[in-house]
């Protein structure tokens, strides 16, 4: 199977899970990057950086046009984690290959584990600004470091600690994840090995899966979609580690 059609057919299916999701989706790209496509990690994560970017702004605008971002608390919280991003970014360049797919792996598994837990259903009471803050900035590190979207933290921190709706949490986590991923990108401008004749189908594909997502979404149970896509992603992470060890 050529490469064109592998990068197709892996941007269909991390579109199609972001979209379906409303985050987490971006998980599978740098695994996909790296067995499938034959990317070094380093390589991987940054590719797997602008496919993010692209996807989530994407998406972005067409919650944005549903009336689902709240600029103010996404730019807010986006802000706190620029710096993490940058620091994270320019410093994800630098780790040996084995450690910095170990952490993918790592991350890859409690996301997964997350999303096997019941969802919080009680907003808090109060909002704290340094619990927001010390998210965001979490948020921002992850995302610059593995280069992954980090939606499946996002939308529980924008839910249980700012207390925004579901819908309104998923739009609102796609302004911090584009922020968030910009920045992680400027830290890694003029790194080498990305081959855009790969990454750019990928992307393409991603962004048209994500809207297909979106319309599966409507057609089956949330928790249903979100416990397939965590077995897989948690299979995924094992994996990863198992290939790190042998």
């Amino acid at each position: 199977m050529s490469l064109l059609i592998v990068a197709l057919v892996a941007g269909a299916v991390v579109g199609l899970a972001l979209g379906a999701l409303g985050g987490g989706g971006s998980v599978l790209a740098v695994p996909a990057l790296i067995y499938l496509l034959e990317f070094p990690p380093a390589s991987a994560t940054t590719a797997s950086l602008i496919i993010v970017t692209a996807t989530s702004a994407t998406a972005l605008y067409a919650h944005a046009r549903d009336g689902n971002v709240v600029w103010r608390t996404g730019a807010l919280f986006a802000a706190a984690g620029i710096v993490p991003a940058v620091l994270a970014g320019a410093a994800a360049g630098r780790l040996p290959a084995a450690a910095l797919t170990t952490a993918f792996a790592v991350v890859a598994a409690l996301a997964a584990l997350r999303m096997l837990r019941p969802a919080d259903s009680e907003p808090p009471e109060r909002i704290h600004p340094a619990r927001a803050a010390g998210a965001g900035a979490g948020l921002g590190a992850v995302t610059g470091f593995l280069g992954v979207g980090g939606g499946f933290l996002a939308v529980p921190a924008l839910v249980g600690v700012l207390g925004l709706r579901m819908k309104q949490a998923v739009g609102t986590s796609l302004l911090v994840i584009t922020v968030n991923s910009v920045a992680a990108l400027a830290a890694r401008t003029g790194g080498g090995g990305l081959r855009w004749e790969v990454i750019a189908p990928f992307t393409g594909a991603a962004i048209l899966g994500a809207w297909d997502g979106k319309r599966l979404a409507t057609k089956i149970a949330g928790r249903t979609l979100q416990r397939i896509f965590a077995l897989v992603l948690l299979g995924v992470a094992a994996f990863m580690l198992v290939d790190v060890v042998v």
